[in-house]
């Protein structure tokens, strides 16, 4: 089952959406909002099945699917936390700084809690103040979302708790990473709001591909008309979501609604660090990897980070070429 939030108030009206993304049909009668679904979920999800079983059985029920008009399908969420689950790509950060990456890496995740209260829908601008400094970054991403959670909970618990699987865009300021970090209070100003894909799909509805708590299938990225990364979302996936789902729930309960983020996505190639799909590899899912590289084997980066009208657009496609969720497609504007 398929589902997105078209641009309504602040929540956005939900609806069904058919597999081939082609139409969609009105879920009021189940719920009037994707948060108001999850917080009913056991009764919501009866009907929006029975929805989205006549889009299937009835070519004329619905009406046209635009992407254009979707928000993010939360337009903003009672959490966003998003975890670094793609190790290889931590370490390529550290590498590229001659810095030792702890051993705790590999068996505790890193994770953040980000801002939702503004989520930017899949086809907003990303606006900015400036250009020059910023480092602007886009990260290509999976997520979750999960119903209640309880405190405490065991990884293979956790994953029984996801309800839905989407694609995001985690915009980063590189730039301003640094100096927020060297204050020992963590992430703000440089973790801008963050748009999703049009649709939030159910495990089933992705068959094979989700299993083992993961997504086996490539994130594509093109930026700027060209292809940049396809890196397959899970090979080299150190923490699967059911771990990134306990690890946030440790120490407190985690409410219906709340996302919860892979980190980028990064594949090696032969046991060490990728090439540009244009020398054979799979690419990267943020410049700043492909930053990292070019450090590593030249000294110095020569990529340059997101400029104004600079556009990334990501999706995935099933083992059939169907689109699964939609596409993300940015530009970067300033600000007015």
């Amino acid at each position: 089952m398929k589902l997105a939030s078209l641009k309504s108030g602040r929540d956005g009206r939900l609806v069904v959406v058919s597999s081939d993304l082609a139409r969609c049909a009105p879920a009021a009668d189940a719920a009037a909002t994707l948060q108001a679904a999850l917080d009913d979920w056991p009764r919501a999800e009866m009907a929006l099945r029975a929805i989205a079983e006549r889009l299937a059985a009835d070519p004329s029920f619905g009406e046209p699917f635009h992407e254009t008009a979707c928000a993010s399908p939360l337009p903003r969420a009672y959490q966003w936390a998003d975890g670094s689950a793609y190790v290889n790509h931590v370490e390529l950060v550290r590498k590229a700084r001659n810095a030792e990456m702890p051993e705790s890496f590999w068996t505790d995740p890193l994770m953040y809690q980000g801002g939702s209260d503004s989520f930017l829908a899949p086809r907003d601008d990303i606006l900015m103040p400036q250009d020059d400094g910023f480092g602007i970054d886009m990260e290509a991403e999976v997520a979750v979302i999960v119903d209640d959670t309880p405190m405490g909970v065991a990884p293979d618990a956790a994953r029984e708790r996801i309800r839905l699987i989407m694609l995001v865009n985690d915009v980063s300021l590189r730039g301003l990473i640094p100096g927020e970090l060297a204050k020992g209070f963590g992430f703000f100003q440089s973790k801008p709001s963050s748009a999703f894909s049009p649709c939030a799909v159910t495990p089933d509805e992705l068959g094979a591909a989700w299993r083992d708590g993961k997504l086996h299938l490539p994130l594509l990225v093109r930026y700027n008309g060209e292809p940049f990364g396809a890196a397959n979302a899970g090979v080299d996936m150190t923490f699967d979501f059911g771990r990134l789902i306990a690890h946030a729930a440790k120490t407190r309960p985690l409410a219906a609604g709340s996302v919860i983020g892979s980190g980028t996505v990064s594949n090696k190639l032969d046991g060490g660090p990728g090439r540009p799909i244009a020398a054979g590899g799979v690419g990267y899912s943020c410049i700043a990897e492909i930053r990292m590289i070019e450090t590593i084997e030249n000294g110095a980066p020569s990529t340059p980070f997101m400029k104004f009208g600079a556009r990334v657009e990501i999706e995935m496609l099933d083992e059939g070429g169907a689109n699964v969720f939609g596409r993300i497609d940015q530009r970067v504007r300033q600000s007015v």
